[in-house]
């Protein structure tokens, strides 16, 4: 993994841990993180770790409040810690 999708999947879990379970995150908000500047830059790279971390069960991706496939999702999506990750917090 390159450092700054580390980066990235540590400002996703981070936000989340910080959220209430159920809550979600928007994937902008952990490349603003990231960086700040440029976060735009950052979006695809933010989805890809995205679909990473729900493929290792650790999170959801959600649109309109309902999961949905991370890997053919369109437009605007929303994260959140999976049932067995908000679990063991």
């Amino acid at each position: 993994m390159k450092e700054v999708e580390a980066e990235i999947e540590r400002a996703i879990l981070d936000l989340l841990s910080q959220r209430k379970t159920g809550a979600t995150i928007c994937p902008s908000e952990a490349a603003r993180i990231v960086k700040p500047k440029s976060w735009r830059t950052l979006m695809e790279a933010t989805r890809t770790v995205a679909r990473s971390l729900v493929k290792a069960g650790e999170i959801e991706v959600c649109q309109k409040g309902a999961v949905v496939d991370a890997e053919t999702a369109k437009g605007p999506i929303r994260l959140r810690l999976a049932a067995k990750s908000a679990e063991s917090r």
